[in-house]
């Protein structure tokens, strides 16, 4: 009650005064008559005060968003369903659900009066412009009584996660050297003929049969091992996502590392529909399978959250990329390199492995003067052809760039660019300079 009383209006705080105004006239006059109508004046306020305090335990709401994971540039749909389940009717409630600032700003909704038992249902988009998942609610109601006198707000403390994910581009087929290389039976026997105690092996991961646990290969390892010659022949690709804030440009949904995740998302599940086995190496190491929905939620949703990081180096995320070699293909989306990193990156480029760098030219995001225009665009040439010395595939992005109409040239190899290791030119492919 001392809450409610708390939560008096204007208008209920009038009424006491008045109350208190008509007493002291009464004990003043000598009137009886205005003593009652001083205690009616006190008495409408807590009895408003007493009815608003006694709604809270007869409210019940239910929230559902539809759907709850969306692409960047996608909207929402929020439905919150409210019902009254006292036998007395409510006022006019006003609701605020709380939403983080990048889905703008809070909706403030009205909802008329509801009768005893009464349901009703209000709505309202979200725009999804900001990659990250995200907590919806709680949802906040302001409850009055008939007369404006008394006004309470109350919580509901659940809440609701919209996960908005990274675009994903479709992309045109391309034949990818490199996309029948992976591990299975053939390949595994081609290693194992000495017998069974020498049979190829590799680290047991999680789904793993114990049945084709390699006991004798466990034990001088120390950890557990697998037998490969049972595996399915597949196609396997890693995906490599340069995360380190040094090496991009710009900030919210047009920053370089944003175009980043939306390359690494559109090619995860462009090679995923194409049968490959997919392991994504950033902030952390996920694999998925051709078929594994699942799978492929877990991924997007990864992706959804990864951030840059001002610890994250490119030699850890190499090292992280080499503890587990499936062979195959390695496509790495790459922010600002130097020469110094060229050399880390050789390290990935092993016998039957193909390696196809994306490099994100994350200068253009900038507004550079001509002379630094210049001298940007020679150290892109250098890492680029130092790159491709070490035996790399490289595509250039820039500001603009459409990854649809970049995607053909990760299957031409050196040999289909315009450039020459002898140029001082730049060796990317360009889209246009702002």
């Amino acid at each position: 009650m001392r809450e409610a009383l708390s939560g008096l209006t204007t208008r209920g705080r009038a009424f006491f005064a008045a109350a208190a105004a008509a007493a002291l006239a009464s004990l003043i006059l000598g009137e009886r008559d205005l003593m009652r109508v001083a205690a009616l004046l006190a008495v409408l306020p807590l009895l408003a005060a007493a009815y608003v305090g006694r709604s809270r335990y007869k409210l019940s709401c239910t929230r559902s968003v539809e759907p709850h994971r969306v692409p960047v540039g996608s909207r929402s749909r929020v439905v919150l369903r409210l019902a009254n389940m006292s036998r007395l009717p409510t006022g006019t409630l006003l609701l605020e659900d709380r939403l983080p600032y990048a889905l703008g700003s809070r909706p403030r909704l009205v909802l008329e009066r509801l009768g005893a038992g009464q349901a009703s249902s209000v709505a309202y988009t979200v725009p999804a412009d900001t990659r990250g998942r995200y907590e919806v609610g709680p949802l906040a109601i302001r409850m009055t009584d008939p007369f404006g006198l008394c006004e309470l707000t109350r919580t509901f403390p659940s809440t609701d996660h919209l996960v908005v994910i990274p675009q994903v581009v479709p992309l045109p087929s391309v034949r990818l050297a490199g996309e029948f290389a992976g591990s299975g039976d053939s390949r595994a026997r081609s290693v194992s003929v000495h017998g069974e105690d020498d049979a190829a092996t590799r680290e047991y991961r999680h789904g793993d049969d114990l049945r084709r646990v390699h006991w004798r290969s466990t034990a001088r390892v120390g950890e557990l091992m697998v037998r490969r010659e049972e595996q399915p022949w597949e196609s396997r690709a890693t995906i490599l996502l340069d995360t380190r804030a040094v090496a991009h440009r710009g900030e919210g949904p047009t920053a370089s590392f944003e175009w980043a995740v939306s390359a690494a998302a559109s090619i995860a599940m462009h090679l995923r529909d194409a049968g490959y086995r997919i392991r994504l190496v950033s902030d952390v190491d996920i694999d998925v399978d051709a078929h594994d929905a699942a799978g492929e939620a877990h991924l997007m949703d990864r992706l959804a959250e990864v951030k840059t990081s001002n610890r994250s180096t490119l030699a850890a995320l190499v090292e992280h990329c080499r503890r587990r070699s499936d062979g195959g293909l390695v496509i790495a989306i790459l922010g600002q390199i130097g020469e110094a990193e060229t050399q880390i990156l050789a390290g990935l480029r092993a016998s039957g492995t193909t390696c196809v760098a994306f490099a994100i030219d994350a200068s253009t995001w900038l507004n550079l003067p001509p002379e630094a225009r210049a001298t940007a665009d020679r150290e892109r040439a250098a890492t680029a052809l130092a790159l491709l010395h070490n035996g790399w595939r490289v595509v250039g992005a820039e500001h603009g760039a459409k990854l649809a109409a970049l995607w053909p040239h990760a299957g031409r190899g050196s040999a289909g660019f315009a450039w020459r290791a002898a140029l001082a030119e730049t060796a990317l492919p360009t889209t246009g300079r702002r």
